[in-house]
Protein backbone atom coordinates (compact mmCIF):
# COMPACT_ATOMS: atom_id res chain seq x y z
CA UNK A 1 0.00 0.00 0.00
CA UNK A 2 1.47 3.23 -1.21
CA UNK A 3 1.85 6.28 1.14
CA UNK A 4 -1.27 8.02 -0.79
CA UNK A 5 -3.44 5.29 -0.85
CA UNK A 6 -2.81 4.88 3.16
CA UNK A 7 -3.66 8.57 3.88
CA UNK A 8 -7.20 8.11 1.53
CA UNK A 9 -8.17 5.03 3.95
CA UNK A 10 -6.82 7.01 6.95
CA UNK A 11 -9.49 9.66 5.87
CA UNK A 12 -12.29 7.24 5.18
CA UNK A 13 -11.60 5.46 8.95
CA UNK A 14 -12.02 9.47 10.66
CA UNK A 15 -15.23 9.84 8.62
CA UNK A 16 -16.83 6.59 9.05
CA UNK A 17 -16.39 6.72 12.39
CA UNK A 18 -16.91 10.32 12.99
CA UNK A 19 -19.34 11.78 10.76
CA UNK A 20 -22.59 10.71 12.18
CA UNK A 21 -24.99 12.88 9.74
CA UNK A 22 -22.62 12.96 6.98
CA UNK A 23 -21.47 9.62 6.24
CA UNK A 24 -24.96 8.70 5.33
CA UNK A 25 -24.95 11.10 2.51
CA UNK A 26 -20.72 10.47 1.57
CA UNK A 27 -21.24 7.06 0.94
CA UNK A 28 -23.86 7.38 -2.02
CA UNK A 29 -21.11 8.88 -3.56
CA UNK A 30 -18.80 7.00 -6.38
CA UNK A 31 -15.36 5.91 -5.62
CA UNK A 32 -13.41 8.58 -6.16
CA UNK A 33 -16.12 11.54 -5.08
CA UNK A 34 -16.29 9.80 -1.88
CA UNK A 35 -12.71 9.39 -1.38
CA UNK A 36 -12.02 12.93 -1.59
CA UNK A 37 -15.13 13.99 0.26
CA UNK A 38 -13.80 12.14 3.43
CA UNK A 39 -10.80 13.50 3.12
CA UNK A 40 -12.54 17.36 3.36
CA UNK A 41 -14.15 15.84 6.13
CA UNK A 42 -11.31 14.69 7.80
CA UNK A 43 -9.73 18.00 7.46
CA UNK A 44 -12.36 20.13 8.92
CA UNK A 45 -12.79 17.09 11.37
CA UNK A 46 -9.60 17.92 12.70
CA UNK A 47 -9.68 22.04 13.09
CA UNK A 48 -13.16 21.40 14.82
CA UNK A 49 -11.24 19.12 17.25
CA UNK A 50 -8.69 21.56 17.83
CA UNK A 51 -11.49 24.04 19.12
CA UNK A 52 -13.18 21.83 21.26
CA UNK A 53 -10.63 19.84 22.80
CA UNK A 54 -8.84 20.11 25.72
CA UNK A 55 -5.75 22.45 25.25
CA UNK A 56 -5.55 25.42 26.80
CA UNK A 57 -6.67 28.85 24.68
CA UNK A 58 -3.76 29.81 23.31
CA UNK A 59 -1.92 26.39 22.95
CA UNK A 60 -5.72 26.04 20.56
CA UNK A 61 -5.16 29.65 19.00
CA UNK A 62 -1.37 28.01 18.33
CA UNK A 63 -2.54 25.04 16.80
CA UNK A 64 -5.25 26.49 14.86
CA UNK A 65 -2.15 29.33 13.66
CA UNK A 66 0.25 26.07 13.04
CA UNK A 67 -2.43 24.58 10.91
CA UNK A 68 -3.26 27.38 8.56
CA UNK A 69 0.52 27.87 7.94
CA UNK A 70 0.58 24.22 6.89
CA UNK A 71 -2.54 24.77 4.68
CA UNK A 72 -0.54 27.99 2.43
CA UNK A 73 2.05 24.89 1.63
CA UNK A 74 0.13 21.97 1.75
CA UNK A 75 1.83 20.18 -1.01
CA UNK A 76 4.83 19.96 1.33
CA UNK A 77 3.16 18.30 3.66
CA UNK A 78 3.66 14.38 4.75
CA UNK A 79 0.75 14.76 6.96
CA UNK A 80 -1.89 11.89 5.54
CA UNK A 81 -5.10 13.95 5.97
CA UNK A 82 -3.33 16.77 4.62
CA UNK A 83 -1.55 14.29 1.96
CA UNK A 84 -5.18 13.15 0.93
CA UNK A 85 -6.56 16.72 0.83
CA UNK A 86 -3.65 17.75 -1.63
CA UNK A 87 -3.99 15.45 -4.05
CA UNK A 88 -7.92 15.73 -3.77
CA UNK A 89 -7.14 19.50 -4.94
CA UNK A 90 -4.97 18.39 -7.76
CA UNK A 91 -7.82 16.27 -9.08
CA UNK A 92 -11.04 18.42 -8.18
CA UNK A 93 -11.18 22.42 -8.43
CA UNK A 94 -11.36 22.53 -4.32
CA UNK A 95 -11.80 25.96 -2.88
CA UNK A 96 -8.72 25.27 -0.65
CA UNK A 97 -9.00 28.63 0.91
CA UNK A 98 -11.90 27.95 2.46
CA UNK A 99 -10.31 25.38 5.14
CA UNK A 100 -8.71 29.03 6.00
CA UNK A 101 -12.15 30.24 6.75
CA UNK A 102 -13.09 27.30 9.03
CA UNK A 103 -9.91 28.30 10.88
CA UNK A 104 -11.18 31.43 11.53
CA UNK A 105 -14.65 30.86 12.32
CA UNK A 106 -13.28 28.22 15.13
CA UNK A 107 -11.22 31.02 16.60
CA UNK A 108 -14.37 33.04 16.98
CA UNK A 109 -15.18 30.00 18.90
CA UNK A 110 -12.13 30.75 21.02
CA UNK A 111 -12.53 34.35 21.84
CA UNK A 112 -16.54 33.95 22.94
CA UNK A 113 -17.75 36.11 20.10
CA UNK A 114 -20.92 37.09 20.64
CA UNK A 115 -23.45 38.43 17.60
CA UNK A 116 -25.43 41.47 18.06
CA UNK A 117 -27.41 40.78 14.61
CA UNK A 118 -28.09 37.87 12.72
CA UNK A 119 -26.06 39.47 9.62
CA UNK A 120 -23.03 39.17 12.01
CA UNK A 121 -24.24 35.37 13.00
CA UNK A 122 -24.46 34.59 8.98
CA UNK A 123 -20.89 35.86 8.89
CA UNK A 124 -19.99 33.51 12.12
CA UNK A 125 -22.23 30.63 9.79
CA UNK A 126 -20.65 31.04 6.66
CA UNK A 127 -17.28 30.57 8.34
CA UNK A 128 -17.82 27.49 9.64
CA UNK A 129 -20.05 26.05 7.77
CA UNK A 130 -20.73 27.81 4.53
CA UNK A 131 -17.14 26.99 3.81
CA UNK A 132 -17.59 23.19 3.99
CA UNK A 133 -20.77 23.62 1.58
CA UNK A 134 -18.05 25.18 -0.88
CA UNK A 135 -15.55 22.67 -0.42
CA UNK A 136 -18.15 19.96 -0.76
CA UNK A 137 -19.33 21.64 -4.03
CA UNK A 138 -15.62 21.79 -5.31
CA UNK A 139 -16.11 17.55 -5.26
CA UNK A 140 -19.44 17.41 -6.55
CA UNK A 141 -18.96 19.54 -9.56
CA UNK A 142 -22.08 21.33 -10.74
CA UNK A 143 -24.11 22.28 -13.84
CA UNK A 144 -22.44 25.98 -14.87
CA UNK A 145 -24.41 28.19 -13.05
CA UNK A 146 -22.74 31.84 -11.48
CA UNK A 147 -25.06 30.86 -8.21
CA UNK A 148 -23.62 27.70 -7.57
CA UNK A 149 -21.40 28.69 -5.12
CA UNK A 150 -24.21 30.85 -3.20
CA UNK A 151 -26.22 27.83 -3.18
CA UNK A 152 -23.83 25.75 -1.80
CA UNK A 153 -22.79 28.73 0.83
CA UNK A 154 -26.57 29.16 1.71
CA UNK A 155 -27.55 24.89 2.12
CA UNK A 156 -24.15 25.05 4.46
CA UNK A 157 -25.42 27.97 6.47
CA UNK A 158 -28.66 26.58 6.93
CA UNK A 159 -27.08 23.65 8.42
CA UNK A 160 -25.97 25.33 10.79
CA UNK A 161 -28.39 27.22 11.96
CA UNK A 162 -30.13 23.95 12.72
CA UNK A 163 -26.89 23.29 14.86
CA UNK A 164 -27.35 26.52 16.65
CA UNK A 165 -31.40 25.66 17.61
CA UNK A 166 -30.72 22.12 18.76
CA UNK A 167 -27.50 22.59 20.71
CA UNK A 168 -29.02 25.90 22.50
CA UNK A 169 -28.69 24.19 26.05
CA UNK A 170 -25.65 22.53 25.50
CA UNK A 171 -23.89 25.27 24.32
CA UNK A 172 -25.15 27.91 27.19
CA UNK A 173 -23.55 25.23 29.69
CA UNK A 174 -20.17 25.68 27.81
CA UNK A 175 -20.55 30.43 27.93
CA UNK A 176 -21.44 30.03 24.67
CA UNK A 177 -24.20 32.12 22.99
CA UNK A 178 -24.47 32.57 19.49
CA UNK A 179 -28.47 33.69 19.02
CA UNK A 180 -28.11 36.85 17.80
CA UNK A 181 -28.86 39.51 20.77
CA UNK A 182 -31.21 41.78 18.87
CA UNK A 183 -33.55 38.54 18.95
CA UNK A 184 -33.11 37.49 22.13
CA UNK A 185 -34.61 41.43 23.11
CA UNK A 186 -37.31 41.74 20.47
CA UNK A 187 -38.64 38.04 21.98
CA UNK A 188 -37.38 39.12 25.78
CA UNK A 189 -35.44 36.04 25.68
CA UNK A 190 -32.86 35.79 28.71
CA UNK A 191 -31.20 32.75 28.81
CA UNK A 192 -31.13 30.70 31.59
CA UNK A 193 -30.71 27.40 33.09
CA UNK A 194 -32.74 25.91 35.48
CA UNK A 195 -31.04 23.41 38.76
CA UNK A 196 -31.11 20.43 36.17
CA UNK A 197 -29.43 22.34 33.18
CA UNK A 198 -32.46 22.78 31.35
CA UNK A 199 -33.43 25.91 29.53
CA UNK A 200 -35.92 28.18 31.27
CA UNK A 201 -39.26 29.50 29.46
CA UNK A 202 -41.19 30.97 31.50
CA UNK A 203 -43.09 33.15 29.14
CA UNK A 204 -43.15 31.28 26.23
CA UNK A 205 -40.84 34.09 24.82
CA UNK A 206 -38.14 31.52 23.73
CA UNK A 207 -40.40 29.12 22.18
CA UNK A 208 -41.84 31.83 20.25
CA UNK A 209 -38.17 32.88 19.41
CA UNK A 210 -37.01 29.43 18.26
CA UNK A 211 -39.99 29.05 16.07
CA UNK A 212 -39.14 32.38 14.35
CA UNK A 213 -35.72 31.43 14.11
CA UNK A 214 -36.45 27.69 12.46
CA UNK A 215 -38.47 29.89 9.75
CA UNK A 216 -35.58 32.04 9.08
CA UNK A 217 -33.38 28.97 8.53
CA UNK A 218 -35.95 26.86 6.46
CA UNK A 219 -35.83 30.33 4.09
CA UNK A 220 -32.05 29.49 3.91
CA UNK A 221 -32.75 25.92 3.15
CA UNK A 222 -35.41 26.92 0.29
CA UNK A 223 -32.49 28.98 -1.03
CA UNK A 224 -29.44 26.37 -0.87
CA UNK A 225 -31.33 23.16 -2.18
CA UNK A 226 -31.59 25.08 -5.51
CA UNK A 227 -28.04 23.72 -5.53
CA UNK A 228 -29.33 19.85 -6.22
CA UNK A 229 -30.38 20.56 -10.32
CA UNK A 230 -27.64 21.62 -10.55
CA UNK A 231 -25.56 18.28 -9.48
CA UNK A 232 -25.65 14.93 -11.32
CA UNK A 233 -27.59 12.59 -9.89
CA UNK A 234 -25.58 10.54 -7.49
CA UNK A 235 -23.97 13.83 -6.05
CA UNK A 236 -27.50 15.30 -5.86
CA UNK A 237 -27.88 12.64 -3.28
CA UNK A 238 -25.39 12.75 -1.19
CA UNK A 239 -26.30 16.83 -0.77
CA UNK A 240 -29.84 16.02 -0.27
CA UNK A 241 -29.27 13.22 2.24
CA UNK A 242 -26.76 15.52 4.10
CA UNK A 243 -28.91 18.24 4.57
CA UNK A 244 -32.11 16.28 4.55
CA UNK A 245 -31.37 14.89 7.70
CA UNK A 246 -30.95 18.55 9.85
CA UNK A 247 -33.96 18.84 7.72
CA UNK A 248 -35.84 16.48 9.18
CA UNK A 249 -34.36 17.89 12.44
CA UNK A 250 -35.49 21.32 11.50
CA UNK A 251 -38.98 20.53 11.20
CA UNK A 252 -38.87 18.82 14.68
CA UNK A 253 -37.70 21.88 16.56
CA UNK A 254 -40.49 23.96 14.05
CA UNK A 255 -42.85 21.63 15.37
CA UNK A 256 -42.03 21.80 18.82
CA UNK A 257 -39.55 24.65 20.20
CA UNK A 258 -39.44 22.96 24.04
CA UNK A 259 -37.69 19.89 22.54
CA UNK A 260 -34.24 20.99 22.55
CA UNK A 261 -34.82 22.80 26.26
CA UNK A 262 -33.61 19.29 27.90
CA UNK A 263 -31.74 17.41 25.25
CA UNK A 264 -30.07 16.98 22.37
CA UNK A 265 -32.01 16.09 19.29
CA UNK A 266 -30.67 13.38 16.73
CA UNK A 267 -32.22 10.80 14.33
CA UNK A 268 -32.39 7.53 14.78
CA UNK A 269 -29.89 5.22 12.73
CA UNK A 270 -33.07 3.85 10.45
CA UNK A 271 -34.45 7.83 10.28
CA UNK A 272 -30.90 8.56 8.61
CA UNK A 273 -31.19 5.46 6.93
CA UNK A 274 -34.46 6.11 5.63
CA UNK A 275 -33.60 9.94 4.56
CA UNK A 276 -30.53 8.35 2.45
CA UNK A 277 -32.67 6.40 0.70
CA UNK A 278 -35.07 8.83 -0.02
CA UNK A 279 -32.39 10.88 -1.47
CA UNK A 280 -31.09 8.22 -3.92
CA UNK A 281 -34.82 7.74 -5.12
CA UNK A 282 -34.49 11.81 -5.68
CA UNK A 283 -37.34 12.11 -3.18
CA UNK A 284 -36.89 15.18 -0.59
Amino acid sequence: MNSLTAAYETCETITRTEARNFYYGIRLLPPAKRTSLCAVYALARRIDDIGDGTLSPADKTTALAGLKAELSDIDRSADPVLLAVADTARRFPLPVGAFGELVDGVQMDLTGTRYDTFDELVGYCRCVAGSVGRLCLGIFGSRADPHASEYADALGIALQQVNILRDIREDLTNNRIYLPSEDLHRFGVRLSLDAKGNLVDRDGGLARFIAFAAERARLWYERGLRLLPLLDRRSAASAAAMSGIYRRLLEQIAANPRLVYDRRLSLSGWQKATVAVRAMAGVS
